[in-house]
């Protein structure tokens, strides 16, 4: 249904001057992040006509995460050769930490330096979420920024039709609606699509951006890095979160580093120091401050993130809609594996897939997008939250071993084992050992330690 007068030569929809948007269009996508532009990148291809709504002045403004995307699928959606990534990740670096100490072990494959680099990306989000979303802009889809939505507009039988939105003219009608709208899903959850969030299965996540002022080749050298190489560190323990359940990180870009953390937001609201005041003291341990020295901030944001797993995923889809990517609550976050952006990525173009299919069928029914659950749940996606949605409560159990005791006794054991005196070295191998058995109960609470987290090697 593309009106004449306000698409080019190409067939491309162009922004309208002070336009009636109301059923104008097929599809309308709530939020331009990572999995509604790739909805919408996916329904425009397709022939139908999207808009995009974005509540930021641009796509990206309002979001915030981590700093490394995942490119799978993306590279499927668009030509990725002109997309605003930063450096591609080289290595990845897990640290413990105590108060004082680091025990660490880094992974720098020779194979990540070929392309496509492992699909591991450092970005920052206010520059590649524009991006993403012009590219779904040069699909067909119209894009409208600096527009809340509300609520949602449903017909006399339930079925949803659109949106009511902050606008003079409020409310826009279409046949589909897909709700990308992130973790801070208000829409969603004030529609009743799906339950707000249990504490314990929320994290909070802060972040700074810093730069270094005094010379060009600050990041290469401290991290070690060549030409479009970088890093992802990731921390945990006390030194990292302080009593929380949580882990903090560092990941280079081209001329900035990404320096954050994230614990559950039940932690936040006990005795845990405020956000701002835990990431500072994550700066400040002698393991980190070494590599931020000479830092300013530059950008700070917060975020909540959903963490419970596939038993926390809501209903995908409803008569109308479908609900795609943290919004839905698919992101992985176990500690050894942060994921969010693929998993968004999937989720939209499934969605968006799932839309096209019923559009050519003429129908609105939620029977009708019974292929995007279907389809999720045999991608990775889902696969990869079932087979961790464990981890969490047995670290939950196991908090004051594994973000306490176990980086003391780790760092302990590996200055005994190394220490340098007159002593032979099979009595500080001895020593050692001890000091790491004392801590995990002996022999035999070592071996139930690893039948407990053996799933993470298998």
């Amino acid at each position: 249904m593309t009106d004449d007068a306000d698409a080019d030569a190409k067939g491309r929809r162009e922004p309208m001057r002070d336009p009636s948007y109301d059923g104008a269009f097929d599809a309308i996508v709530v939020g331009a992040g990572l999995a509604g532009s790739a909805a919408a990148v996916t329904m425009a291809d397709e022939g139908l006509d999207v808009l995009v709504i974005e509540r930021g002045r641009y796509p990206g403004a309002k979001n915030v995460f981590g700093g490394v995307l995942y490119t799978p699928t993306l590279r499927e959606l668009v030509d990725v050769t002109s997309a605003p990534v930063e450096r591609y990740v080289a290595e990845k670096r897990f640290s413990m930490l105590s108060d004082d100490d680091e025990t660490a072990v880094s992974l720098r494959p020779g194979e990540w330096h070929d392309p496509p680099h492992n699909d591991s990306y450092t970005v920052l989000r206010g520059e590649f979420d524009r991006w993403f979303a012009e590219q779904a802009v040069d699909a067909g889809a119209v894009l409208l920024t600096e527009t809340t939505v509300t609520g949602l507009v449903r017909e006399d039988d339930g079925r949803i039709a659109g949106v009511e939105t902050d606008r003079p003219d409020g409310t826009i009608t279409a046949d589909y609606v897909v709700l990308a709208e992130g973790g801070n899903s208000l829409v969603s959850e004030g529609a009743d699509l799906r339950k707000p969030e249990r504490a314990e299965n929320v994290a909070v996540g802060v972040k700074e951006v810093l730069e270094f002022p005094e010379r060009d080749e600050v990041i290469r050298d401290r991290f070690r890095l060549s030409n479009d190489a970088g890093a992802s560190y990731h921390y945990f323990g006390e030194g990292a979160v302080g009593d929380a359940v949580g882990g903090g990180f560092i990941y280079t870009n081209e001329d900035t580093v990404s320096v954050g953390l994230a614990y559950r937001i039940s932690d936040a609201a006990g005795s845990q120091p405020k956000p701002e005041q835990t990431l500072n003291a994550f700066k400040s341990h002698p393991s980190v401050a070494p590599l931020l020295r000479g830092a300013r901030t530059v950008e700070y944001g917060a975020k909540t993130i959903p963490e419970g797993g596939s038993e926390s995923i809501p209903k995908l889809v409803h008569d109308g809609a479908v609900v795609v990517g943290d919004a839905a609550g698919l992101v992985l976050n176990n500690g050894v594996h942060l994921e969010g952006t693929n998993m968004a990525v999937e989720s939209g173009h499934l969605g968006g897939e799932a839309i096209a299919e019923a559009a050519e069928r003429g129908r609105t029914d939620e029977a009708a997008f019974k292929s995007y659950p279907e389809r999720l749940e045999a991608s990775f996606v889902v696969q990869n939250l079932e087979r961790y949605g464990w981890l969490m409560e047995r670290v939950e159990a196991d908090r004051d071993l594994i973000f306490e005791e176990l980086p003391h006794a780790l760092a302990d054991a590996g200055a005994e084992y190394f220490r340098m005196d007159r002593e032979p070295k099979e009595k500080h191998a001895e020593e050692a050992r001890e000091r790491l058995f004392e801590t995990v109960g002996g022999l035999r609470g070592a071996a139930k330690l690893a039948y407990r987290y053996r799933e993470v090697l298998r």
